[in-house]
């Protein structure tokens, strides 16, 4: 099998872990939800926005420099509440910690030619929109050569048993989404390439 790889570079990129309301310190997943696939599929061909399921990308890997941690300033759902209680005001705010990826390379591979050439006239964002990863690089490969691209992958099919929970999907009614976690290499790039 064939693949024409779009290579997306980025100088920080930043993924929603799906439990991040209830955790205290949260550092960014190392990998793309089915969601978060799909969403980028849609992004790159609009056409498919009212099609249900991830139709194009049919792989990809996720690597980078190294994560920094930021803070981020959040508040409870309903908006921002102040009260005073003992002569002293407390509000509902919080502060949570959060993993950013430096340098993040994303790989999408496609079957058809056309698909990746259109993929790569466009920019894409992982989680925000200040995400920004523009296309770097396109180029054809076996998937044998694919599986040496070091990075993170989640696999979307396979064995139930071997899969864990990684979200709700927001294009399917928040079904359960799982996936197992497949690593390539060293997903940790020690150069800026």
């Amino acid at each position: 099998m064939k693949y024409y790889i779009v290579k997306f570079m980025g100088p920080f990129g930043f993924i929603k872990p799906w439990t991040a309301v209830r955790d205290s310190e949260t550092f960014s997943q190392q990998f793309l939800t089915p969601s978060i696939i799909e969403g980028i599929e849609k992004k790159l061909f609009p056409e498919l926005l009212l099609v249900k399921g991830i139709q194009k990308i049919k792989r990809h890997r996720l690597n980078y420099l190294s994560i920094v941690i930021q803070q981020e300033r959040t508040w409870s759902k309903g908006g921002f509440k102040a009260q005073k209680n003992k002569g002293k005001y407390k509000t509902n705010l919080a502060i949570i910690e959060r993993g950013v990826m430096l340098k993040p390379n994303l790989y999408l591979a496609f079957e058809k030619k056309e698909e990746a050439l259109e993929a790569m006239q466009q920019h894409i964002c992982l989680c925000r929109n200040e995400d920004i990863m523009l296309p770097n690089q396109l180029f054809e490969m076996s998937l044998d050569d694919f599986n040496k691209i070091d990075g993170f992958e989640l696999i979307f099919t396979g064995e139930k048993d071997a899969m864990f929970k990684v979200g709700h999907n927001r294009y399917h009614n928040s079904a359960e989404m799982f996936g197992q976690l497949k690593i390539f290499g060293n997903p940790i790039r020690q150069s800026n390439s």
